[in-house]
């Protein structure tokens, strides 16, 4: 029988325990699910960041650590972590994520605001354009921002999506590399970012590429904190440059009472729920990858140390 740790706050614990074990009956694998293994018993560990492991190097015998989120910048600086780790791709976590950006694309690309806020009895008809002429790019075409580009194509807006190596995405004007980034951002009304934090990508919006947008272009950010330079963003947002920015994710979380963001007017702050990884079906994830490594098939979702993600 395997012996898998579950490494995780306690919290977690909460939320797992009983899926994880009917989700191994329905993936075939006998499992003796435990917070509190030897290290040296531990076939596999299901992990997300806390203080309680940080040193995985007694765990000689483990095969695979596999996280349940979908970013891992906290889990692959970590040195002591030579086994295969596999990030959380799960369904429901997409859904959610296309459902949160698609919501705030047509809030903004509609002019929703205005009618919600403003009901002073003026009549305007000012209607806005076709999503067809309106220039969407979304940075990061990985599984996420695949799945979002495709879902905002599919309603009509002309979308570019660029990463870092090229890719080929159907219904997706593709590009990439740093040309590729400029070509990308130059006139685009509409910018959402769903790229991994890495060296490379922090800061990827800066004073710099926020001047290449369309003056009064939009900013959604579900992807990670580090990607803007926030004081660059501020003052695009006072300049005009940016029309608004609807931000999900933070340097610092919880977002402290006193940062700018929250106070500034054409700034929409959101508790990072853009996309929540459901347990039940997380669970059927993390057994599935357990199932296939024990068949010697490769593992879902493997990360690129090389590359961070």
């Amino acid at each position: 029988m395997l012996k898998v740790l579950f490494a995780a706050p306690d919290g977690l614990w909460d939320d797992y325990k009983d899926h994880l074990p009917d989700a191994f009956v329905a993936a075939g694998v006998e499992v003796d699910l435990a917070r509190d293994h030897a290290a040296a018993d531990v076939d596999y560990i299901i992990y997300a960041p806390h203080d309680g492991l940080t040193d995985f190097a007694p765990f000689t015998r483990c095969k695979a650590v596999l996280s349940l989120w979908a970013g891992v910048e906290r889990i692959v600086t970590n040195t002591t972590l030579t086994q295969p780790l596999a990030k959380m791709v799960n369904p429901d976590l997409t859904q959610g994520m296309i459902e949160w950006v698609t919501g705030h694309v047509l809030r903004h690309h509609l002019g929703m605001d205005r009618h919600i806020t403003d009901q002073s009895g003026c009549w305007v008809q000012d209607a806005p354009p076709l999503a067809k002429d309106r220039p969407l790019t979304v940075l990061g075409l990985g599984s996420l921002g695949t799945a979002c580009a495709q879902a905002l194509a599919g309603i009509g807006f002309s979308v570019t999506g660029w990463s870092r190596t090229a890719k080929d995405v159907p219904g997706i004007t593709c590009q990439s590399g740093d040309e590729g980034l400029y070509r990308a951002l130059q006139d685009a009304q509409m910018v959402v970012l769903l790229l991994p934090d890495t060296a490379a990508t922090q800061n990827i919006l800066n004073a710099e590429t926020l001047a290449l947008l369309a003056k009064g272009a939009f900013v959604i950010n579900p992807g990670r904190g580090p990607l803007i330079d926030d004081d660059a963003l501020i003052d695009a947002l006072d300049r005009g440059q940016i029309a608004h920015a609807t931000l999900d994710v933070f340097r610092v979380e919880p977002l402290p009472q006193d940062h700018p963001y929250w106070a500034h007017p054409q700034v929409t702050v959101t508790p990072h729920i853009a996309a929540e990884t459901r347990p039940e079906t997380a669970a059927m994830e993390v057994a599935k990858n357990i199932a296939r490594s024990e068949k010697d098939q490769t593992l879902l979702n493997l990360v690129d140390r090389s590359s961070g993600y």
